[in-house]
């Protein structure tokens, strides 16, 4: 199965910036979907970011909206996630994942490792 390895995660200050990269062993078909999760200490793992291989449409769930930007650089196979005025409440792993839509889990068919990002106060 495809590979994935997220990178560029550290910690930061409140309204610092980071850049996270999830790049992947082989091609991801164009009509899949490239998703940004991520889980807080003791919490859920949630959606944040998600487009489209063929990068025709992008999703960001309300509490990033505004501030992450996802991209991608499909003929290098890797994907960015571009997050900034981070906030405390953005703490936490941050994976990578293939799917047939954006945030649903039951729908994911590959997962990268993680990268942690820890936004101090």
């Amino acid at each position: 199965q495809v590979q994935l390895v997220e990178s560029g995660g550290g910690s930061v200050q409140t309204g610092g910036s980071l850049r996270l990269s999830c790049a992947a062993s082989e091609n991801i078909p164009s009509n899949l979907y490239m998703n940004w999760f991520r889980q807080a200490p003791g919490g859920e793992r949630e959606g944040v970011a998600c487009i489209r291989v063929d990068a025709d449409f992008t999703l960001y769930s309300e509490p990033v909206k505004g501030r992450f930007i996802v991209s991608q650089d499909r003929d290098q196979n890797a994907w960015n996630l571009q997050m900034n005025s981070l906030k405390p409440e953005d703490t936490g792993m941050y994976y990578c994942a293939t799917g047939h839509y954006c945030f649903r889990q039951q729908e994911i068919v590959g997962w990268g490792s993680g990268t942690q990002v820890t936004v101090s106060s």
